[in-house]
C-alpha cells in the first residue's frame, strides 16, 4: 500500500474525532477548520515519521495540540480554553472514546443526541444553546434571564447527566476521580 493510500484511510477514520477535538479546544469553527487543515498538512509531511505499530489518532492529536499551541502563542490571549492540561485531558477522553469496541463516531454522536434529548428542559436548553449554538455564557444568561451562577450550575449538572447517560448507553469507563474539567 502506498503512503498516500494509507494516509487517506487513516485520515478518514480519524478526521471527525480530530475536528471535534479542535472545536472543543478553540471554539471558533473557522479557526478550528484552519487548524485542522494545518494539522493534516503537517501530518502528511511527517507521515514517514509515523510509527505504524502505534495508533494514528493520538499521533494526529499530538500534531494538532502542537499546532494549537503555536496558534495560541501567535494570538496571545485571544481565547481562554487552551492550556496544556486541557489539551491532554481532551486527548485522553478522545482516546477513551475511540477505543470503544464496535461503536462508530456517528453512533456515538447519535448516543449523545439521544442523551441531550432526555435531559430535563432546564439542562437541555443551556447545553444546546451553549454548545450547539455556541452562545457565550454572558449571552446565554441574558437570553435565559438567569444569573451567571445559575447558568454555571445548570451547565455543570447538565454535563454530569450527559456523562452518566453516555456511560450507560455506550458502556464507557467513568473518568478518574478529580479528572473532571470545566470546559465552560
Amino acid at each position: 500500500m502506498q503512503a498516500h493510500e494509507l494516509f487517506e484511510i487513516l485520515v478518514r477514520e480519524n478526521a471527525d474525532m480530530l475536528l471535534a477535538y479542535l472545536r472543543a479546544v478553540v471554539r471558533d469553527a473557522t479557526a478550528a477548520d484552519d487548524l485542522f487543515q494545518e494539522t493534516m498538512l503537517t501530518a502528511w509531511r511527517r507521515l514517514p515519521d509515523y510509527d505504524k505499530t502505534r495508533p494514528f489518532g493520538p499521533w494526529l492529536r499530538g500534531i494538532a495540540a502542537r499546532t494549537v499551541m503555536a496558534w495560541r502563542r501567535q494570538r496571545a490571549k485571544s481565547f481562554a480554553l487552551c492550556d496544556e492540561e486541557i489539551l491532554e485531558h481532551l486527548s485522553a477522553r478522545c482516546e477513551t472514546i475511540q477505543k470503544q469496541p464496535g461503536d462508530t463516531w456517528d453512533q456515538k454522536l447519535e448516543g449523545l443526541r439521544d442523551c441531550v434529548d432526555k435531559l430535563p428542559d432546564r439542562y437541555r436548553d443551556v447545553i444546546q444553546l451553549r454548545y450547539a449554538e455556541e452562545l457565550s455564557p454572558e449571552s446565554l444568561a441574558d437570553r435565559l434571564e438567569i444569573t451567571g451562577e445559575t447558568l454555571k450550575k445548570r451547565l455543570q449538572r447538565g454535563r454530569a447527566r450527559l456523562l452518566e447517560c453516555l456511560e450507560r448507553k455506550l458502556k464507557w469507563d467513568a473518568p478518574e476521580a478529580g479528572a473532571s474539567m470545566s470546559l465552560s
